[in-house]
């Protein structure tokens, strides 16, 4: 490949989709965690139901194609469209992308919530890093107690969310933290100074 700008521009295009799959498939491992798990033929079925939309898409492309769609879990059935954003603020760059939001139905059906929220307001945009705090935080909820079918999960999204629309701004990683770790100590769950939740 010659050595000029459009060849360096191809490396490092190629360099950033071969990270972004790294970086996926450490996310299709470190999803299997808790959660009651999705049916690895259902995830494939969904990737091949992408086949006809454009990547990357938009969450609004995607619940367009897809969003009757079930996935059905062992804590229940949810359908595409109430686990991703109908926004198009929200960008899949993959069908192997939308396959590992949708593999943690209660963390996805959070997340659509606040990505949803936050959609029309001038100063908020929802940050990579952001997002991946944020996902943090609700992973380490389910990870506290796998049984109690993550019951707050959806204590600390309605607190974000009513933090957003109140302040019109998204709440700080580190508040979120501090708000899942209140849950948990109030309802009988150790939080250690040392581990995510514990700020």
């Amino acid at each position: 490949m010659a050595d000029d700008k459009r060849g360096r521009d191809k490396q490092a295009h190629d360099a950033a989709k071969r990270r972004q799959e790294r970086d996926i498939a450490t996310e299709r491992e470190r999803y299997d965690e808790a959660e009651p798990p999705v049916d690895a033929d259902v995830l494939a079925d969904i990737e091949r139901d992408l086949a006809s939309v454009a990547f990357p898409a938009t969450g609004a492309a995607v619940v367009d194609a897809i969003g009757e769609r079930e996935v059905p879990t062992d804590a229940g059935t949810y359908a595409v469209e109430a686990l991703l954003p109908d926004t198009d603020e929200e960008t899949f760059d993959s069908p192997a992308a939308v396959r590992v939001r949708i593999q943690r139905p209660t963390v996805a059906a959070a997340m659509k919530r606040i990505v949803e929220a936050t959609e029309g307001l001038a100063d908020a945009e929802l940050t990579d890093t952001q997002r991946d705090g944020y996902e943090r935080t609700f992973r380490e909820l389910v990870n506290i107690d796998p049984i109690d079918e993550n019951e707050g999960i959806p204590v600390v999204a309605d607190w974000m969310v009513e933090r957003i629309r109140e302040n019109g701004e998204l709440p700080g990683s580190r508040s979120v933290r501090r708000r899942a770790a209140e849950y948990c100590r109030a309802n009988g769950y150790e939080v250690r100074n040392d581990e995510w939740l514990g700020v």
